[in-house]
């Protein structure tokens, strides 16, 4: 990210008008920061979720909501779902969502769409994926400079994980085209992270937090450790199986059949016309659903001039589409297990993009994690933020913070390496000796935190006083699990009216006797051995753990209130 300043050389710290935009292979999204909150903006047709689409009529250029309704009329003149291919070759590509638009073929080493984008043009032109990124974005940083009165020069944007160099910078050059100067690229789970903690109310504490960003042809759910203010992002996950196409499609199918029930087979999916007004009203119905228990599906002439209405409940919804929220459980839980941690390793579950506005799918994850677990979703939190502009209210409050820097010290300072820095892989805590004469790990620094760090602990002395010896030891969590005791079989001498009451009971101590799991502390090497002595009585005994960037260990114990203390150093392995 060198190169950020170089297109835009011209622009003064003090001159910039920065904003936060998030690019997705669906939607996009502007925000922008005033008095230390971000705000989305909506562009000239009102919508704060624009789609990624851009669409040519007759010279004109439309994007947004605009172009997205072309789908039906113009889709070979309609260019769609282009983002993923940003930087890509066409044999790497999957064209699938571009199947009822134009269609993406091989330019130079690129890829590209072939449209009828200027006035009267008797052959199509090529477009290609930067140069549709680019307009793309040229159009969303007009909405924002009309809203605001003021002309927008700068940018932070969010990408996914699993952006190649080779796309963070086409995603580069295609914003630098659009006249934007590029502060940074975020990756779409710490931005999502990043606005969640910049509320007023929000605590920065030590935590693991999966974010779980399911969009409309993809979804990335990454694990993100945040100790002390910085995020480490410990694995990630990316798949096209399971999205909100995937609702759609279920959707389309359903009423699909409806249709053909009531009409003499006549398929709806076998036209392309018919399939993209099927296609269109089932993702507005998928939305209406996620907001109420029912929703109307209706479209006129649908196909062969015959018009269709039907409704559906939420129920029947989630019933219809059980495989692919079933999908949604398995891609989270995969990569909690990737990041080789148990869900009860997890403090809080951010849902963000589109289809998590879907309450069966936070329901459904609200029965994986454990109740300690906080789901920050709609549907089961009422402090959840949208999820659709979570990512581009996290990347308008991260342009706020680096606004006035110089480009260089911008890209010196927010250097990608910052969420792969060195992190230690155990927790460091204190052994303590429990009331019932077993061992104590009490946790001063958690594993996964980036290095160098520093955490302090007050450890309260023995009631009487007198010397108090510490023991400083790595510790790692396992799952205990306790099963239910065996049910003792009822007597030969029940009734059967005795058998029907017990039943019910049965069932119930049933429920209550489930598989019980927990989280305990399993104590590994010790790294020091410290003593601290004639601590007064009903005193307290402050430990100061300090790990270096190359690892090594600086242990300092002392009494609260006294003089003196004890150092050790250990040297990084």
């Amino acid at each position: 990210m060198a190169e950020n300043g170089e297109a835009q050389a011209g622009i003064q710290p003090s001159e910039r008008v920065v904003i936060g935009i998030t690019f997705g292979n669906s939607n996009g999204s502007i925000a922008y920061t005033v008095d230390d909150k971000a705000e989305v903006i909506a562009n000239e047709d009102g919508d704060r979720q624009i789609p990624s689409v851009l669409s040519y009529v007759d010279g004109d250029e439309y994007y947004g909501t605009q172009a997205k309704a072309f789908l039906v009329r113009n889709p070979s003149n309609t260019i769609a779902n282009f983002r993923d291919f940003l930087g890509q070759d066409l044999k790497d590509i999957d064209p699938t969502h571009c199947h009822a638009s134009a269609h993406p073929q091989e330019l130079d080493g690129a890829v590209a769409f072939s449209v009828k984008d200027k006035e009267d043009a008797e052959a199509p032109s090529n477009v290609t994926a930067s140069e549709a990124a680019t307009r793309y974005l040229r159009r969303l940083a007009s909405s924002a400079t009309e809203y605001l009165g003021k002309k927008v020069t700068s940018a932070v944007i969010t990408v996914p994980t699993n952006f190649s160099e080779k796309q963070r910078q086409a995603l580069i050059s295609a914003a630098h085209a659009a006249d934007l100067e590029v502060l940074q690229l975020v990756s779409d789970p710490v931005a999502a992270v990043l606005a969640y903690d910049a509320r007023p109310e929000a605590e920065i504490k030590d935590k693991i937090i999966v974010v779980a960003d399911l969009g409309g042809t993809r979804s990335d759910v990454a694990v993100v450790a945040s100790r002390g203010g910085m995020y480490t992002v410990l694995a990630t996950a990316h798949d096209y199986e399971f999205a909100g196409v995937h609702l759609d499609n279920v959707l389309m199918d359903h009423f699909a059949k409806e249709f053909m029930k009531k009409h003499n087979n006549v398929d709806p999916r076998s036209n392309p016309k018919s399939l993209a007004k099927l296609r269109a009203e089932a993702e507005n119905t998928k939305k209406a659903l996620s907001l109420g228990t029912n929703a109307q599906f209706s479209v006129e002439s649908l196909a062969e001039g015959l018009d269709f209405s039907a409704t559906i409940n939420r129920t029947r919804y989630e019933m219809v589409g059980r495989k692919v929220f079933e999908g949604f459980n398995r891609l989270v839980e995969g990569v909690v297990k990737k990041a080789e941690l148990d869900v009860l390793d997890i403090d809080e579950v951010i849902m963000c993009g589109g289809t998590s506005h879907t309450p069966r799918i936070a329901n459904n994850l609200r029965g994986i994690f454990p109740e300690t677990t906080n789901i920050l979703a709609p549907a089961t939190s009422t402090n959840a933020i949208n999820p659709s502009e979570l990512q581009v209210r996290g990347a308008a409050l991260q342009a706020s913070l680096i606004q006035e820097y110089e480009s260089s010290d911008i890209d010196q300072s927010t250097h990608p390496a910052v969420t792969t820095v060195k992190h230690i892989s155990n927790a460091i805590g204190v052994v303590t000796t429990g009331p019932d004469g077993s061992e104590v790990f009490t946790p001063i620094m958690p594993s996964e935190t980036a290095v160098p760090a520093r955490r302090t602990v007050q450890i309260p002395a023995p009631a009487d006083g007198g010397d108090v010896l510490i023991r400083i030891a790595e510790g790692g969590t396992h799952i205990k699990v306790t099963k239910p005791e065996p049910k003792e079989p009822k007597s030969n001498g029940a009734t059967v009216e005795d058998a029907d009451e017990d039943d019910s009971e049965f069932d119930d101590s049933e429920e209550e006797e489930e598989e019980k799991r927990e989280k305990v502390w399993k104590i590994g090497s010790q790294l020091a051995e410290a003593a601290v002595r004639d601590v007064k009585k009903g005193g307290k005994v402050e430990v100061t753990i300090n790990v270096q960037a190359d690892l090594g260990v600086t242990v300092t114990a002392r009494e609260v209130g006294g003089k003196g203390g004890v150092r050790g150093n250990l040297k990084g392995q």
